[in-house]
C-alpha cells in the first residue's frame, strides 16, 4: 500500500509545473491580454496541429494535460489537442530506452507518433471547422471552480493547480490500487497477439489513464508477443492523464465522448494499417 500510495504522489507532482505554467498562462490572456492577442492566438492555432505533435512528442503526459485544460478554455482546437494525444509518449520512451532498443526503432515510433497526430489533427480541424466554438470562455472555467480569480492571477493559478492535481492524484491511486490487484500479467495475457483483434484490444488498453498501459505495451512488443501495428495502436490511443483531466475540466460530456471517440477510432485505424 505504501508503495502505492508512493507511486501515485510521485506520478501527480510530476504534473504539477506543466499545470502550473498553463493555468498561469490562461490567467494573463484572460485578465491582461486584450482583443487583439486573442486573435493572434486564434489564428495560429491553424498550425496548432503541427505544434501540438511536436510537444506532445515529449516523454510522460505533462503536455497531454495542459493541452486538456487550453482546450477547455478553447485556447486551442480539437485538432491540436488530439494531435497532442496522438503524440503523446508516456512512458514509452523510457521504457525503449532502458531496454537498450535500437535507435532507428525509438525514431521510427516517435515519428509516426508526430507524424501521424498532425495529420490527424490537421483534418479533424477541417472536418469540424464550422462546429468549433472560436471564443475564449477562460472565465467560465473560473466560475465553475470558484477560483478567486479577481484576487490576482497568481493565486488564481495556484488554485487551479492545486484542485487538479488532488483530483489526478486520487484516481491515480484508484488506478494504481486496481492495477495492484489485478496485476499487469493480466493486461499481458489480453494483449498477447490476436491478429486484427490485436488492435482493437491494444487501443482500449491505450484508453486507461495509467502509466502501466504503456508500460505493458512496449514490453510485450520488444518481447515480440505483439505486433508493430498492436503496438502503435496502444501508444498512439493512450494519452496518459490527458484524458482524465479532459472530463474534468470540460464539461460537454458530448464533445468528450466525441473527443475520446476520434482518438480511440485513430489509433486503432493507424495501427491495423501499419501491422
Amino acid at each position: 500500500m505504501l508503495h502505492i500510495i508512493e507511486h501515485s504522489v510521485l506520478d501527480s507532482l510530476k504534473l504539477v509545473p506543466f499545470l502550473f505554467l498553463t493555468y498561469l498562462v490562461m490567467e494573463y490572456l484572460e485578465h491582461k491580454a486584450g482583443d487583439k492577442t486573442q486573435k493572434v492566438i486564434g489564428k495560429a492555432g491553424k498550425l496548432g496541429p503541427l505544434l501540438g505533435g511536436v510537444l506532445g512528442a515529449a516523454p510522460q503526459c505533462g503536455f497531454s494535460t495542459a493541452a486538456s485544460n487550453l482546450y477547455a478554455g478553447r485556447v486551442i482546437s480539437m485538432g491540436t489537442l488530439l494531435a497532442v494525444y496522438l503524440s503523446t509518449s508516456d512512458e514509452m520512451l523510457p521504457i525503449l530506452i532502458s531496454a537498450k532498443a535500437e535507435p532507428a526503432l525509438i525514431v521510427k515510433i516517435l515519428l509516426l507518433k508526430v507524424l501521424i497526430g498532425m495529420a490527424a489533427g490537421f483534418l479533424v480541424d477541417f472536418l469540424f471547422a464550422g462546429k468549433q466554438k472560436e471564443h475564449h470562455h477562460i472565465h467560465e472555467m473560473c466560475e465553475e471552480q470558484n477560483c478567486h480569480c479577481e484576487e490576482g492571477i497568481l493565486r488564481s493559478a495556484i488554485n487551479h493547480t492545486v484542485r487538479i492535481t488532488f483530483f489526478i492524484l486520487l484516481i491515480t491511486f484508484a488506478l494504481n490500487l486496481v492495477m495492484h490487484n489485478v496485476g499487469e500479467d493480466a493486461l499481458a495475457s489480453l494483449l498477447r497477439d490476436h491478429g486484427i483483434v490485436g488492435p482493437i484490444l491494444s487501443g482500449l488498453v491505450g484508453l486507461i489513464p495509467n502509466c502501466a498501459s504503456s508500460v505493458v505495451i512496449t514490453q510485450l512488443y520488444l518481447e515480440g508477443a505483439m505486433s508493430f501495428g498492436t503496438m502503435m495502436a496502444g501508444l498512439l490511443v493512450g494519452a496518459g492523464v490527458g484524458v482524465l483531466v479532459l472530463c474534468k475540466v470540460n464539461h460537454n460530456r458530448k464533445e468528450n465522448l466525441q473527443i475520446i471517440g476520434l482518438l480511440y477510432l485513430i489509433g486503432v485505424v493507424s495501427g491495423i494499417v501499419l501491422g
